[in-house]
């Protein structure tokens, strides 16, 4: 089993995207899974152009020379496709919109209705699409914030021709790279959790009940996080 991660974090490999996404990939690595990491933040994707080229004049060809046809040839052959982004306005990160907007390259511009009979676009290639895992974190101490993404990827896995096999939310996403020492006991419960997530995206294709309501639960009491986050901002802006 192949499973590419696209990191949208704009932060890359110092953020607390990736360090839940790391920790994912680990788990899927011992159940047996090669693994693919790629951060946006360390290529250069423009924004699509909307001149439908890579539909009409050269099919699957964009007109735009950069690293967006690298990074679609890493997603060769995958069975499982990861997008991790920070929430971000309350949706994904301006970057992962980038990649998923360029990505119109590999689609068919014909519509079809969907056995709901709503309009989307052929699928453009033989075999299955690969499966998603939404990875997301966010500053906020509520889970209703990823509404909006929640939403969001399953629209896009039904015009991809696939299934969402799990999304995974992390609130309070700040607390991931704090290194405050109390709390490192909790953090690494947490990573050990995400890897048991990435074993069983691998073996079940799915994330068990017992694992994702356990992903669900908060660092610490929402009420003292508050405070805390608030005394820190205060801090940093005194200092600056």
């Amino acid at each position: 089993m192949k499973i590419v991660a696209i990191n949208g974090s704009p932060r890359g490999k110092a953020s607390n995207t990736n360090v839940m996404v790391t920790a994912f990939l680990k788990g899927a690595q011992a159940a047996g899974a090669e693994t693919v990491n790629v951060y946006l933040a360390e290529k250069e994707i423009k924004h699509c152009k909307g001149c439908f080229s890579c539909w009409i004049n050269n099919p699957g060809q964009c007109v735009i020379k950069d690293d967006m046809a690298e990074i679609i040839s890493l997603t060769e052959g995958a069975d499982i496709l990861v997008l991790a982004t920070p929430l971000y306005f309350d949706n994904i990160s301006g970057i992962l919109k980038d990649f998923m907007d360029r990505s119109i390259v590999k689609g068919d511009p014909h519509f079809q209705k969907d056995p709901t009979g709503e309009c989307r676009h052929l699928k453009s290639t033989k075999g299955p699409s690969p499966k998603l895992v939404m990875i997301s974190n966010c500053g906020f101490p509520e889970r209703s914030h990823f509404q909006v993404i929640s939403h969001w990827v399953e629209r896009a896995a039904l015009n991809m021709h696939t299934e969402v096999i799990g999304q995974i939310y992390a609130t309070q996403g700040g607390l991931l790279t704090a290194q405050i020492e109390d709390l490192q006991p909790v953090i690494f419960n947490y990573l050990q959790l995400l890897e048991k997530a990435g074993e069983e995206v691998v073996t079940n294709l799915r994330i068990s009940e017992k694992t994702d309501k356990l992903l669900e639960q908060s660092f610490i009491p929402d009420e003292i996080y508050i405070k805390q986050a608030n005394n820190y901002f205060d801090t940093i802006i005194k200092q600056s």
